[in-house]
């Protein structure tokens, strides 16, 4: 059974919306990557099973978990959270899909694209907008985390135009994050399909997707932004070093 969380009436609101809703959307979603672009997951079972015993341990201890994911197409969100979990379990447990914040010009366009995403638990953000706007968001993320929901949150900050984890250019707002959460749990996921060369809006049709997940502490002993800036380079760092793992593997 979920357990109960506080949250501010906003987020209550959107999360029991999207709980009702969770069985008629997430299945039709799994089902579009699976069946109608022809996506798998390349050892999925083990890589479920792996963020299962991540997932425990956190629960165990009731510490703040914090997912960060490369950034390649426009549905690494669902790419992620299919992945990590089987559909049931979101379907059950809804409050273990994680919340995201996707650029506003590309999934709140118009008044049917604002209100699926609403229901999927999205926070729009504008990147490049204005300091306060995007400080407000970030704020609102390390609410949710604070009171136990999981977020999802990609350090690049956009689709990385080189096709690899660009760790000089990672955005700040993650650290800041981190930074909020004391002894947060940081479940760095990186996922990249086979015939993925650079970014795109979509993996290739029929693809087969690489996934690897690990968990981290970020630490460090320096303040204020500088203290932001390291969280976030050990994050991205360690999504490319798991990047350099799997692209090694094709060799």
């Amino acid at each position: 059974m979920d357990r109960p969380r506080r949250l501010p009436l906003q987020h209550l609101v959107q999360r029991e919306v999207g709980r009702l809703l969770a069985p008629l959307w997430i299945p039709v979603v799994v089902m579009v990557m699976r069946f109608g672009l022809g996506y798998r997951v390349a050892g999925l079972a083990e890589v479920r099973a792996k963020f299962a015993r991540i997932r425990e341990a956190r629960e165990a201890s009731g510490i703040p978990m914090l997912i960060c994911a490369n950034h390649l197409t426009l549905i690494d969100s669902f790419l992620v959270a299919w992945a990590i979990s089987p559909t049931w379990r979101y379907a059950v447990h809804f409050d273990e899909l994680p919340w995201n914040i996707p650029e506003r010009r590309n999934f709140s366009s118009n008044l049917r694209e604002r209100v699926s995403s609403w229901v999927m638990k999205c926070i729009p953000i504008t990147r490049g907008g204005a300091r306060g706007e995007v400080a407000a968001v970030l704020d609102r993320i390390s609410t949710l985390s604070a009171a136990g929901e999981v977020a999802l949150i990609f350090p690049e900050g956009g689709r990385s135009r080189s096709g690899r984890v660009d760790v000089e250019n990672a955005a700040w707002g993650v650290g800041r994050i981190v930074g909020a959460l004391p002894g947060c749990q940081v479940v760095c996921v990186y996922v990249r399909g086979r015939k993925q060369e650079t970014w795109s809006a979509l993996p290739a049709r029929r693809d087969v997707l690489d996934v690897e997940v690990a968990c981290i502490e970020p630490k460090s002993d320096a303040k204020g932004v500088r203290r932001s800036r390291d969280f976030v380079r050990q994050i991205v760092s360690q999504l490319a070093s798991m990047e350099q793992e799997i692209l090694d593997g094709r060799q």
